[in-house]
């Protein structure tokens, strides 16, 4: 591994640590990757996963819910996956969202968020409450984004594809927190992914560089006064790194940063020659050594770098820093989702939204009503937002902005579609429920053989007796009831007569 490295970062890595430090640098890439696993914790507590899990698990120190696990097990095939109890995450990853300091009620972005692992950490701590926004400029990645914020349950994300420059009009200094986990040379991958070697010598870090640049500057201008940003990168290049923030604190001087005080520190002697201009304040400088370094031969994980950025209270989003926006933004006729006039659904029988050819509609409310009536036990989306594209039913969280104009692939929690008068509930509806939220429901044990022929798509023999459901209540066993693996919801299934019909989607199911 170790001669596989390109010569380039080789030398470059000697001149920035020095022949003894980069020795053990070096000899990081031989020794055993480490493993982590987050816990979900909007799903289950840490200490009930605890008892549960059939892992053994270390805890990671810089992760709350985080924690490292063997080479050879294999969590990615375990039901327990399936049902979103925990992701799968380097553990030096986690350390961002962590610095973050998220709070339930709170309005955040996750600027470059796909494939969603830092989303779905940042969702965990909201528990719910507030507004998540993740965005992704690249449309190959947002379906990854969406499948892993449905399998971990989050009903408060609305999901965009978008350029950031085009955000700015609508969130403009809107959120309380961001997360830049930015687009990087990838340098602190090259010990898990070898192929990351290849592309490290085919892009330029000026190139990344100037795309965080742009990327720093449009994110100050949608934070709220008194917020904070949260800037990480995978790499090592003090380009990508001390030099973008000491640039950033120089043209935003309502910015400071706050110090970190876990980890190794940022470097300002890396602030020269040949790898960054000298050009940088004093004060930048001296302020970059309060931001992170995450080594591979000082810690069980892989490389990250981050700084936490914390704006004046008072102080106008971008001071310093505004990019034109242009002229204002078009809608996107099969992109965009129209949100319905009025907030929440009561007393309202129909849903007002647009159709794929752009023109309006009007959608009966009245199969959903019908279905909530039957199924559920109390309503998890009444205070928020109806919103409907075409014949999808989406709940928006409230406090949203509207989104005309924007590419908008998720405007809310999935509920599902309204079809020639009846509701067909979607797959991310079941993902977002408990079992104490359903009126009908089954619940197999992890051991149960049942459960991974569930998982494969498979129809099923279950006895009525076994069909949760109280009687005063529902009455029938028979049609939609909420399938759970240990009491954790992983999807639908139509009982009827002692057979169990299977609604688990057809990309999701076991191989």
């Amino acid at each position: 591994m170790t001669k596989q490295l390109p010569p380039l970062f080789r030398d470059k890595m000697i001149d920035l640590l020095g022949e003894d430090e980069f020795e053990r640098f070096l000899a990081s890439y031989d020794q055993a990757r480490s493993y982590g696993l987050r816990v979900n914790t909007s799903k289950i507590t840490k200490a009930d996963f605890l008892d549960k899990s059939p892992f053994a698990l270390e805890p990671v120190p810089w992760a709350s819910e985080g924690f490292y696990y063997e080479e050879g097990e294999r969590p990615g095939k375990h039901p327990y996956y399936h049902a979103g109890l925990y992701y799968i995450q380097e553990p030096s990853a986690m350390a961002p969202v962590e610095l973050l300091q998220v709070q339930p009620g709170e309005k955040v972005l996750d600027l470059c968020a796909a494939p969603g692992g830092k989303s779905t950490q940042i969702a965990a701590k909201l528990q719910g409450e507030g507004v998540l926004v993740v965005n992704d400029n690249h449309s190959d990645r947002v379906k990854a984004l969406v499948k892993n914020l449905e399998l971990f349950g989050v009903r408060n994300a609305v999901v965009l594809n978008e350029r950031p420059e085009r955000m700015l009009n609508v969130f403009q200094g809107y959120f309380d927190k961001i997360l830049i986990d930015a687009p990087c040379s990838g340098e602190g991958m090259f010990r898990k992914e070898e192929e990351m070697m290849q592309q490290w010598e085919r892009h330029s870090v000026q190139e990344f560089a100037a795309m965080q640049r742009e990327l720093l500057g449009q994110a100050a201008q949608m934070l709220a006064p008194g917020g904070t940003i949260v800037y990480s990168t995978c790499t090592f290049s003090p380009e990508e790194n001390e030099a973008q923030i000491a640039e950033f604190l120089d043209k935003h001087p309502a910015f400071d940063v706050v110090p970190i005080d876990r980890f190794d520190h940022g470097q300002p002697d890396w602030l020269r020659e040949p790898w960054c201009e000298e050009t940088f304040s004093a004060q930048a400088r001296e302020a970059v050594a309060g931001t992170a370094r995450l080594w591979p031969h000082r810690l069980r994980g892989e490389g990250h770098y981050v700084a936490v950025l914390r704006s004046e209270v008072g102080a106008e989003a971008g001071v310093g820093g505004r990019a034109e926006v242009g002229e204002s933004v078009r809608a996107e006729v099969g992109e965009s989702v129209r949100a319905s006039a009025g907030a929440g659904r009561s007393g309202r029988d129909a849903l007002r939204g647009k159709g794929r050819a752009g023109t309006e509609s009007r959608v009966s409310l009245e199969p959903l009503q019908a279905f909530e009536n039957e199924l559920l036990r109390s309503e998890p989306f009444a205070a928020m937002r109806l919103v409907c594209y075409g014949e999808h039913a989406y709940a928006s969280p409230a406090g949203l902005p509207e989104l005309n104009g924007l590419k908008v692939v998720r405007p809310g929690w999935y509920i599902g579609a309204l079809h020639r008068g009846r509701f067909e509930p979607s797959h991310a509806l079941a993902m977002g429920l408990r079992l104490r939220e359903a009126k009908r429901a089954l619940s197999l044990a992890s051991r149960d053989e049942r459960a991974l022929r569930y998982l494969k798509g498979e129809t099923l023999e279950v006895a009525e007796s076994e069909i949760i459901r109280d009687p005063e209540v529902t009455k029938a066993a028979k049609g939609y009831c909420l399938v759970c693996i240990d009491e954790h919801p992983v999807g639908w299934g139509k009982w009827i007569d002692g057979m169990l019909k299977n609604e688990y989607p057809p990309g999701w199911r076991w191989t």
